[in-house]
């Protein structure tokens, strides 16, 4: 396990950097399998609370998942065929990966709550967006979809941070 906090957020910046491209790059298998091994690195030598931690990520991750969901049946996003009925297994591994930064390397937002109300509405769109001209995924209509997501990151990402607050304090 690594004491310094500060190498500690470095390598979960790193993890999640890594997990992301994995994911937009190697969709099907390899990028899912990939950010279970970063998890796996991130419980070893980052993480200082594991299981609650675990807990907190697993509950980020049903979140994430369901809206994305949510999205693809809606419209905001397609996955290329217009089928995509449930969340495909990249954007699952993606919110995983995601929910570690909460308490680690992204940790700094949930002391001044405000900025999330202030980064979410363009931080989590602009993934997506990234996402997208990778070939990742599809913005069937690309200002509807980009004010979905910017609404939807609004209420998402500060709720995820007050639930680490309220549910798992032993995390902030």
């Amino acid at each position: 396990m690594i004491t310094s906090e500060l190498a500690r957020n470095i390598l979960n910046f790193l993890l999640f950097q890594i997990g992301w491209f994995a994911c937009i790059l190697y969709p099907n298998l390899l990028g899912p399998a990939l950010v279970l091994c970063f998890l796996l690195v991130h419980f070893l030598v980052v993480s200082q609370n594991r299981f609650t931690e675990l807990q907190f990520i697993g509950l980020g991750t049903l979140v994430g998942s369901l809206l994305d969901g949510l999205w693809f049946r809606l419209g905001v996003l397609d996955d290329g065929t217009g089928a995509a009925l449930i969340t495909p297994p990249w954007l699952v591994a993606m919110w995983a990966i995601f929910m570690t930064t909460l308490s680690h390397s992204l940790n700094w937002i949930s002391r001044k709550i405000r900025l999330a109300f202030v980064f979410a509405p363009f931080a989590g769109p602009f993934a997506y967006w990234s996402a997208s001209r990778m070939g990742a995924v599809e913005f069937p209509e690309l200002a509807f979809s980009l004010i979905a997501l910017a609404l939807g990151w609004l209420v998402v990402f500060p709720a995820l941070l007050l639930a680490r607050k309220s549910l798992f304090p032993e995390l902030a």
